[in-house]
């Protein structure tokens, strides 16, 4: 990979969080105008690295650095890295309510245009006459909020978009939908993150990571990864249900490591 088509770069990062070590050594390139899957089961560490690049509270690395654009970027504020291109869709939509859907939607516009608004939902498959003037409350169902906070990361067009399980409490039908607007946002210029437990979703993808007990194992081609994940970390999910790296695990992890169940 060449160093100057490198627009995120997590080196060596190691994130402590009461009684777990829930990043462990990261090491992470996101390209330029890429989509990048990290693919990974529940538990392994993927919302933790999403909030540790935005700098959330209580996510800052105790080893390792962030650098974007060539810029370390590790002590900077959420405000900060936002100012600088990098935006977050929660897993859980944040709720903004009784604003307006259109003023959501312009709040993190540089300069916002009825037009973009409309050809964001367009985009998310929401029609912008049913849904411009509808309040963000208790009316709208979870499908609906995330819809509507993809299409918010769409209008304002960051350099770096963090989409954490956009799949997420959206039916099966709309998958596609989510596809065709991650490719339009790199198309456009957007550096895509899809942080993802569905490994069909990978396909999307320019280029996948696998997260694995809180740590980048490999990094290639989308089929590659999804190959990788199906014979490697599929069994952790069989076995577990997800990935209990925490302390109260009482090491199932290495057990499971030991006995062959999974190459770490």
């Amino acid at each position: 990979m060449e160093e100057h088509n490198v627009l995120l770069k997590m080196e060596d990062v190691w994130v402590q969080r009461p009684g777990a070590e829930v990043l462990r050594g990261v090491n992470l390139a996101v390209q330029r105008g890429e989509v990048h899957t990290l693919l990974g089961l529940n538990g392994s560490g993927k919302t933790s690295l999403a909030l540790t690049l935005m700098g959330a509270g209580g996510y800052e690395p105790q080893r390792g650095c962030i650098v974007l654009d060539g810029q370390d970027i590790t002590g900077l504020s959420v405000t900060e890295r936002a100012r600088l291109g990098l935006t977050l869709a929660w897993q859980e939509p944040a709720r903004f309510e009784g604003l307006p859907v259109a003023d959501y939607l312009a709040l993190g516009m540089k300069k916002p245009s009825r037009e973009r608004i409309e050809e964001a939902l367009l985009n998310v498959a929401l029609s912008p006459l049913a849904y411009m003037g509808r309040m963000v409350n208790s009316a709208l169902s979870g499908g609906e909020r995330k819809r509507i906070e993809l299409a918010a990361v769409y209008a304002m067009r960051p350099r770096l978009a963090i989409l954490d399980e956009p799949d997420s409490g959206i039916d099966v039908l709309c998958i596609e939908d989510i596809t065709v607007l991650i490719r339009r946002m790199a198309d456009e210029g957007t550096s895509v993150l899809l942080i993802t437990h569905r490994d069909e979703m990978a396909d999307v993808a320019d280029r996948a990571s696998l997260m694995c007990g809180g740590t980048v194992v490999n990094t290639g081609t989308p089929a590659e990864v999804r190959e990788y994940f199906a014979r490697r970390c599929r069994p952790h999910e069989n076995l577990l249900g997800s990935q209990p790296w925490g302390a109260e695990a009482g090491g199932t992890y290495q057990r499971v490591v030991a006995e062959g169940v999974c190459d770490e």
